[in-house]
């Protein structure tokens, strides 16, 4: 984080803190850089604050589902994504339930529910479902160094991968 949302992150209390770290900007350079990576891919990126997915999605041009969003733009979009039409979304956390969307490949994960490990597990089987193609899976939950977002996403790895479950923590940089 930058030396000024470093200070705002130090005196803030408890909640505050997950929620400065959480909506880091910093996290858009990353961002990009995996978006970059994984350009061919199938990618949703998922937030937990609107403000910031909103942000995201206006920066990278990209599809935004909320759940202000109607049901039948829903559907377009999702419709757009399965025809291969939209290669990324970005989703509030309307995306940890009942979408169907087999083809994704990629989540990156840019901010989440504290320590949630059933929000973790329903994004993680987002993507985990077989591809017709052998393409792998791929799922990155991006954190701010040194923070309480990054403790509870080392947490929640360790759960997911005493049940078998892989996926990288990726540290945002300035």
């Amino acid at each position: 984080m930058s030396a000024e949302r470093r200070m705002q992150y130090a005196l803030a209390d408890r909640r505050s803190k997950f929620r400065i770290a959480a909506e880091n900007p910093a996290k858009m350079g990353r961002l990009r850089r995996l978006l970059e990576q994984h350009r061919d891919g199938r990618v949703l990126i998922i937030g937990e604050y609107i403000a910031q997915v909103a942000a995201i999605a206006k920066e990278i041009d990209a599809s935004l589902v909320t759940g202000k969003t109607p049901q039948a733009e829903r559907e377009k979009i999702y419709n757009r994504f399965r025809r291969n039409e939209l290669h990324c979304i970005v989703l509030s956390k309307v995306g940890n339930f009942a979408i169907d969307l087999p083809d994704a490949d990629v989540l990156i994960q840019v901010s989440g529910m504290f320590g949630s490990r059933q929000e973790e597990a329903q994004r993680l089987g987002r993507i985990l479902r077989p591809k017709g193609d052998g393409r792998t899976a791929h799922f990155f939950t991006l954190v701010s160094r040194g923070t309480r977002e990054e403790a509870f996403a080392h947490h929640r790895k360790l759960f997911l991968t005493e049940q078998g479950y892989s996926y990288q923590v990726v540290i945002a940089d300035d």
